[in-house]
């Protein structure tokens, strides 16, 4: 079983992930869309002021039986090893 302090934090990032994932999507695309350099660069900056665990890569997918990191099987939501448990 992973510790409670991991599972906790992971938690904590998909909250943070939740609650700025509108402002995020608006500000790539406007990176990505805007008519100028310099309408670009700022939503660069806005996005880089945004919380380090505001970014979706940062999640870890987790056992949701124990919150084992490894073997985590998506199909599923469980790792491998609880996996052949329930089998």
């Amino acid at each position: 079983m992973a510790s409670t302090a991991k599972i906790a934090a992971n938690k904590r990032r998909e909250r943070t992930v939740a609650r700025y994932a509108a402002r995020r999507a608006g500000l790539k695309e406007l990176a990505r869309t805007a008519p100028t350099l310099e309408e670009r660069m700022d939503a660069l900056k806005q996005l880089q002021k945004l919380p380090r665990d505001a970014s979706p890569v940062r999640l870890r997918n987790r056992d949701s039986v124990d919150g084992r990191p490894r073997g985590y099987l998506r199909k599923a939501g469980v790792s491998r090893v609880r996996f052949r448990g329930l089998a």
